[in-house]
């Protein structure tokens, strides 16, 4: 056991190296960029917005096939491939002339986390079947710690180094923790096992079995991505990341002006966010195995609801930083509780693919409904935060419901037997 668990713990390591850059790109490294983006192609608000949009978009058209690729080539070629495609992105934004240069580095940087991301989220919880809301935790402690680590050392770089050799530094860095990140991270099912450590694994494997129910899964059969898009209980799941992948991701694009506009510190906000929206992963990851996933979400979105009305509310700094830092356990938790809760419905089989179908919701309409339109709100409000807080505090409170409707669904869930055929 001994054996088998060192090699889990070195997989898992090395998807965790690889995820710290993907998480700093996606929620660090926009924030950080958009004042400066916003001076020099002279845009405002509503066009810095759009780029996380862009990056939305990413995921949800790449997250289904790096599910699928994933099946096929494992974790360490995803790497390759996620790696690949985030040099050539930062390559694209140094050299772009306008703002929809950034906009293609953001879709092109998120196509290198839909292969980093979802597939070490499904590589973590094929070792840990048995903590597979600690195994998410982990991994999402990780991906949204990055942002909180980087962003004072971004922004000393580019006080130091200026934009373009900042963006130098970052490339070679990502490009060698990514490989080394690849001689350890690999799917249980391609790592050697002596009998001993396959007799181990099936242990694992028939405690998460015994676990599950106990806890009173769904299903105990692994379903298909098409049985699962047959069910209710993905599309409530799926409307979740809606509302509440709308309200979290705003805070990324909305930070920093909102942050200049109260006479903060450009990422005073954006750290709030950042430190607990990696740091409560953790803790919504070991809550869900405690509680289940639905009733935690239901808990912290309504948290969340909660923070961005007295945002909405008050300009006060002590309670602003306190709310940014409530919306991001909110989206913290929102990341870390639907692996589990996924497996849950549908098993672990075709997590990959199920879970990139999720992000269509949070890609193609919460990036729409979230950043875009606030920062469109702000353009035609005069920066009227309160209205946007307001509507974001609407979003999230809707998410808190949806995850309610689904624990109680769950009592009366019974898949039709045609699904397990």
């Amino acid at each position: 056991m001994r054996s088998r668990n060192r090699k889990a713990a070195l997989s898992i390591t090395g998807c965790c190296m690889a995820i710290f850059w993907s998480g700093y790109l996606a929620f660090g490294y926009p924030g950080i960029m958009s004042t400066f983006w916003q001076e020099k192609y002279n845009v405002g608000a509503a066009e810095t917005g759009s780029v996380v949009t862009f990056m939305l978009f990413a995921l949800a058209v790449c997250m289904f096939f790096s599910g699928r690729i994933h099946m096929k080539v494992g974790m360490r070629k995803c790497i390759l491939i996620g790696t690949a495609f985030n040099v050539t992105a930062m390559v694209i934004v140094m050299n772009a002339e306008s703002i929809y240069g950034v906009y293609l580095w953001g879709f092109v940087v998120n196509m290198g986390c839909s292969f980093i991301y979802g597939p070490g989220l499904t590589t973590a919880q094929q070792w840990m079947p048995h903590r597979k809301g600690l195994a998410s935790g982990i991994l999402n402690l990780v991906f949204g710690t990055a942002a909180a680590v980087m962003s004072p050392v971004s922004n000393l770089l580019m006080e130091i180094a200026g934009y373009d050799r900042m963006n130098m530094i970052l490339i070679m860095i990502i490009a060698a923790t990514d490989i080394v990140a690849m001689f350890f991270a690999e799917s249980p099912d391609r790592v050697h096992f002596t009998d001993q450590e396959k007799e181990a694994h099936r242990m694992v494997l028939e405690e998460a079995a015994l676990k599950n129910r106990k806890a009173g899964h769904v299903s105990d059969a692994d379903l298909s991505t098409g049985q699962a898009l047959r069910s209710k209980y993905f599309w409530i799941i799926w409307l979740v990341w809606v509302f509440m992948g709308a309200a979290g991701i705003s805070m990324v694009s909305l930070s920093g002006n909102y942050a200049v506009s109260l006479g903060l510190s450009g990422t005073a906000i954006l750290m709030a966010f950042n430190v607990v929206n990696g740091g409560g992963r953790i803790v919504a990851g070991v809550l869900s195995d405690v509680i289940g996933g639905e009733r935690t979400g239901a808990i912290v979105f309504s948290l969340t609801a909660v923070a961005y009305a007295v945002m909405a509310g008050t300009g006060d700094t002590v309670p602003v930083v306190i709310s940014a830092a409530c919306v991001g356990f909110g989206f913290g938790t929102l990341f870390t509780i639907t692996g589990p809760v996924l497996i849950d419905y549908f098993g672990l089989k075709y997590f990959g693919m199920i879970f990139g179908v999720t992000f269509t919701a949070y890609g193609f309409i919460g990036g729409i409904m979230g950043p875009a339109l606030s920062g469109f709100i702000l353009d035609k409000t005069g920066d009227n935060y309160a209205i946007v807080f307001s509507y974001l505090a609407v979003m999230a409170f809707t998410g808190a419901l949806l995850m309610l409707l689904l624990q109680k669904q769950r009592k009366h869930a019974v898949f039709k037997s045609s699904y397990l055929k």
